[in-house]
């Protein structure tokens, strides 16, 4: 039968009907496959449309939420203040009213709130190299990070010389307490871990146990006490005790990490000191001033709690009294720092030669003579300056003190052409010679020549200045007169050496004075000024 056919049926008939023929059974075949495969590309359509919608809602929502990225970092980017005028992030919005300033004057010097006019690529540029070195920084830290996890106090104790934190967001400062927190932002609060916590020595020797220390946690901002201030630009809190008072500490342990750690900002950062040492601040009073356009903070005495957007605890340092360019954001080197320093006390540029040189009139070359007040000092000093003078060198004798201005003693070693002086904090005056000037020092007696070479010789030729090193002999130095030339201290120092520190301390930095031969010192002189003359 043909019933399945949607032909209609023919009138029934009195006759019996024939079978339906081969080709019509056919025809009813194809028709049906035909409608199955209509309404299997049907459903098949229905799908895809479908399929298609969802995608699209998912885009345009993904396109919203960048949008809606884009829209609050712009906004974040510039805000007008209280009165009406637009600032960035980077301008100088709030300062600090509890200064150094105020601890040694006793006045008021609290900054008024006026926008930073700042160079937009610059400080896109700084803040990516910030950037990335707190991510380098999070990579050395050994607490787990899974990735995507929100970003929390990043604490990085792998240096053998120095611990650093580096808090990027809400960070808040809580000074008599020698706190320093994070708050995560609001979509991760409960994500950070709140109970972790870190203390360490802010300055750059992690080790010197007298240096106070200083606590970096998490704190949820339920828990977190409330701004007092605000702060646009970053902040970096460091000791400034310790070694300090020595010139040769003051600038490998504080200053010289303080390049390296804060040059990048270009002044855009605010100094948090603890343990803060007024004499300090006044004698390095343009480097601080200069490296931080914002007053100094006594950090141990600031009772306010101060809210930045990026905090560094801590300062970087990579060798004594040394850089090293490869882990600078930007390559500096103790040359850049040597210039640094010639450019904030107004001393001439690096092209301008050696004053015996730079000078039109026939004169002698300028030789400062140092002479140290206490330990390795010259006990025949006028004796060597007689000596240099007769080698035909013009003497500038000096005793440094520690009450000498650096801005004026700084142009009187600027004027000299050769900085004398025996090992010690003395010569660390290097800063202030020109290029290709000579640094000549005296190495005591003691196999002294490796620590020699590694504390002054090797900056000094980085620096692009020229090292001689005179080695004295046993007889002097005035070990030899006090203990006998049998005595190992002179007979065989090394033994003095495997002793410990604490007993070639003793000999040769503590007790050892210096009788120099000048007729033995004589040929090294002459060595010297052919260098200048050359």
């Amino acid at each position: 039968m043909v019933s399945q056919s949607k032909t209609p049926a023919p009138e029934p008939s009195t006759t019996n009907m024939p079978s339906a023929p081969p080709a019509v059974k056919g025809v009813a075949k194809t028709l049906a496959q035909h409608h199955k495969a209509v309404i299997g590309f049907l459903l098949g359509f229905f799908l895809v449309l479908l399929l298609y919608t969802f995608l699209s809602g998912q885009l345009v929502s993904s396109e919203d939420a960048i949008v809606r990225a884009v829209t609050q970092q712009s906004t974040a980017a510039v805000h007008t203040d209280q009165d009406g005028r637009t600032t960035s992030p980077t301008s100088p919005t709030s300062t600090s009213s509890n200064t150094t300033q105020d601890n040694l004057e006793g006045k008021n010097t609290e900054r008024s709130s006026q926008p930073a006019v700042n160079d937009e690529a610059s400080d896109k540029m700084e803040e990516d190299l910030i950037r990335q070195d707190i991510d380098q920084a999070g990579t050395k830290n050994g607490t787990n990070h899974k990735p995507g996890a929100p970003r929390k106090p990043i604490c990085d104790l792998s240096d053998p010389r120095y611990d650093i934190c580096e808090i990027s967001g809400d960070a808040r400062t809580m000074g008599t307490n020698r706190t320093i927190l994070y708050v995560p932002p609001v979509g991760e609060r409960g994500l950070a871990d709140d109970s972790h916590e870190w203390s360490i020595r802010d300055q750059s020797r992690k080790y010197l146990e007298y240096i106070n220390k200083v606590t970096v946690r998490s704190l949820d901002a339920q828990a977190a006490p409330g701004c007092t201030s605000r702060h646009a630009v970053p902040a970096v809190v460091f000791a400034m005790n310790g070694l300090t008072s020595n010139p040769w500490h003051d600038f490998s342990d504080v200053l010289i990490p303080l390049f390296i750690t804060t040059r990048v900002y270009e002044g855009e950062v605010q100094f948090l000191v603890s343990d803060l040492q007024p004499w300090f601040v006044d004698k390095y009073r343009l480097i601080l001033t200069n490296l931080s356009r914002y007053d100094i903070v006594d950090f141990n005495q600031d009772s306010g709690v101060r809210c930045y957007p990026h905090i560094t605890v801590g300062l970087r340092s990579h060798r004594d009294l040394g850089i090293d360019p490869a882990r600078t954001p930007r390559n500096y080197t103790m040359l850049d720092f040597r210039l640094y320093i010639r450019e904030v006390y107004s001393l001439p540029p690096a092209g301008v030669d050696i004053p015996f040189k730079e000078s039109s009139m026939q004169r002698r070359p300028r030789a400062m003579l140092i002479n140290r007040g206490r330990t390795r000092k010259f006990v025949n000093f006028q004796e060597i300056a007689a000596a240099v003078v007769a080698a035909g060198f013009e003497v500038v004798p000096v005793e440094p003190r520690r009450d000498l201005s650096i801005e004026e003693f700084s142009r009187v070693v600027d004027s000299c052409d050769v900085l004398v002086g025996a090992h010690g904090a003395g010569l660390t005056n290097f800063f202030f010679l020109r290029t290709n000037a000579v640094m000549l020092q005296v190495v005591p007696w003691g196999h002294m020549e490796h620590p020699s070479m590694v504390f002054y010789g090797g900056p000094a030729r980085e620096m692009r200045l020229r090292d001689v090193e005179y080695s004295i002999a046993a007889e002097e130095s005035t070990l030899y007169d006090k203990y006998g030339k049998d005595h190992p201290a002179i007979r065989d120092p090394e033994s003095i050496h495997k002793q410990g520190w604490q007993f070639g301390m003793k000999y040769y930095w503590i007790e050892q004075d210096i009788k120099l031969n000048v007729t033995r010192f004589a040929p090294t002189l002459q060595q010297v000024l052919q260098m200048l003359r050359g």
